[in-house]
């Protein structure tokens, strides 16, 4: 359990209060501030699972544990812009991509009860949209003009392009994944309803 990938993951999470707190201090630096700590988390997402296959140190909490601080960061991180900036503008992309993510947690574990979870395995155009979306909300919490770029209008525009290809990969995984939805691809026994 305390590897060093998992002890990344870990991190992560605990980042996330930091994050929060240097959100809201009231001080010329805090934004500056969270960015690090959010290109922190972005560069740990990237590393703990590289370490973890690299070193055959693979480990069913880290599976769990790895999404898991990923969407937290990325949730928290979309709140707090949302309100620190209340406009339908910001507040739909943030809520298309939190909706998306919720909706996915969901599929997978649903379709892990089905045993087959590797239908809606991380695609190649999940993996673009999370750098796109992590790149999107490092400039949106920056917030500050950089050598003359507009650094939060650029952010705005990427956060779009990543509601967009959240969209577009939540339908590839629901398509993947439709023929169990309907019943036709279900394994030994029916999953339970909550």
């Amino acid at each position: 359990m305390w590897s060093i990938p998992n002890i990344l993951t870990l991190l992560r999470i605990v980042l996330i209060p930091v994050f929060v707190l240097l959100f809201y201090l009231p001080v010329e630096w805090a934004r500056i501030s969270c960015a690090a700590v959010f290109s922190v988390a972005a560069v740990t997402d990237w590393f703990d699972g590289y370490l973890a296959r690299r070193w055959e140190q693979v480990s069913p909490f880290g599976a769990f544990l790895d999404p898991v601080a990923d969407k937290l960061m990325v949730a928290v991180a979309l709140l707090l812009l949302v309100q620190s900036e209340p406009t339908p503008a910001l507040a739909i992309p943030a809520a298309v991509i939190i909706g998306r993510e919720i909706t996915i947690s969901a599929l997978r574990e649903w379709m892990a009860e089905l045993g087959a979870r590797a239908m809606v395995g991380v695609s190649l155009i999940g993996k673009f949209k999370t750098a796109i979306q992590m790149i999107a909300i490092l400039l949106l919490v920056y917030d500050k003009p950089l050598w003359g770029m507009p650094i939060y209008t650029v952010g705005f525009v990427l956060l779009y392009m990543a509601a967009i290809l959240t969209l577009w990969s939540m339908v590839l995984y629901l398509r993947a994944a439709w023929p169990s939805l309907l019943g036709e691809g279900r394994l030994n026994e029916k999953p339970e309803r909550k």
